[in-house]
């Protein structure tokens, strides 16, 4: 059966914890403690609920969920800090801060800004960023669980396969990066896209009870991507082509990792609007934490016209939104520098 974005935006549903605990019941412990799939393979989640009838304290134990529930990569990376794991400095860096001590701080003539916003993220800074989240998530994982699904030894995404100790190093930040820059690249793909995939893959741990390690983490990521691109992206990537982007695998895999990763995630695709920012900014302040900085230019006369032009058709947006659902717009506000005829005062901003 192949699964198509369509099919998956009509599934707005979430399982109950009963369906959470019958799909564990379906998986068994080697003697190692490693959590292994039956060889008869997962069977589909029953008894789905409406997501508006999931019980309120899974949603509030939730960060790909509820706005207000810590990220689970920010915690593993305040975690390593606390325990003296540092990652290895490279070329990786969004800015090396290395060579001068001295940060551009805005003064009353300039104003620095970069170029990545909440709405508009830079993808190449994004992209980084998540690399160094999935970095932390599996360097701090707390467990050694995983599925059949994503193992790469079980499943090699090339022909020739994987080394015997390929489970026993952890992967660096530079070959995270490396591997989801090819499929962004390749697929052109969006920064968004790049966070719903974090989103994504910090669901599937919390919902299928399983952790990122180096045996699994390359089939993680690649469904998380698979899934997010076919949601977010306007023009879909299908399975086939990242069959093409990558040599080896098959059309048959590339569709068997999206049905499971679609059924551990209990087919809940819904990313409110609130989480996808709080994942945003969580993701500046990891980059912040780590010596990584966005490049910030000083602010030109064009760049803030069309900053100024983005926030008004915003703000547009949401008033229309208002009013449409009942709501007054009070008038007080727009008014308070207008008298009789007069025209409203106006500030005069001087960019250098």
């Amino acid at each position: 059966m192949v699964w198509t974005c369509c099919y998956s935006l009509n599934i707005y549903s979430i399982a109950s914890k009963s369906s959470r605990k019958a799909f564990n019941r379906n998986r068994q412990t080697d003697g190692g403690g490693v959590a292994r799939s039956w060889a008869g393979g997962e069977e589909s989640i029953g008894n789905l609920q409406h997501i508006s009838e999931r019980e309120a304290d899974d949603w509030d134990e939730d960060p790909s969920l509820h706005p207000k529930c810590g990220t689970l990569f920010l915690e593993r990376s305040k975690f390593s800090g606390e325990n003296g794991l540092s990652r290895k400095k490279s070329q990786n860096h969004i800015t090396d801060l290395r060579g001068s001590g001295l940060k551009k701080s805005s003064s009353c003539s300039t104003i620095y800004l970069d170029d990545s916003t909440v709405s508009q993220p830079n993808l190449k800074n994004t992209v980084k960023c998540v690399s160094l989240a999935i970095y932390y998530l599996i360097r701090s994982r707390t467990s050694e669980r995983f599925i059949d699904i994503f193992d790469e030894k079980l499943h090699p995404l090339t022909r020739d396969g994987v080394p015997d100790d390929y489970d026993q190093h952890n992967p660096e930040h530079r070959q995270i990066y490396k591997f989801i820059r090819t499929l962004f690249n390749s697929a052109q793909l969006t920064a968004e896209c790049a966070i719903i995939t974090l989103v994504y893959l910090e669901r599937l741990l919390t919902y299928a009870d399983v952790d990122i390690m180096p045996s699994n983490w390359k089939r993680i990521v690649l469904g998380a991507i698979l899934l997010a691109s076919k949601v977010w992206d306007d023009q879909a990537v299908w399975n086939v082509d990242y069959c093409q982007i990558l040599k080896d695998i098959t059309v048959e895999d590339m569709n068997e990792l999206e049905r499971q990763f679609l059924e551990m995630l209990q087919f809940n695709i819904n990313v409110p609007s609130s989480v996808y920012a709080k994942y945003y900014f969580d993701l500046r302040s990891l980059a912040e934490s780590n010596d990584l900085a966005f490049p910030g230019e000083p602010l030109s006369k064009e760049r803030a016209q069309k900053l100024e032009a983005m926030s008004r058709v915003c703000e547009d947006r949401v008033m229309a939104e208002a009013l449409k659902n009942g709501h007054k717009k009070w008038s007080s506000l727009d008014n308070v520098n207008t008298v009789g005829s007069v025209a409203p005062r106006r500030s005069v901003a001087i960019l250098s």
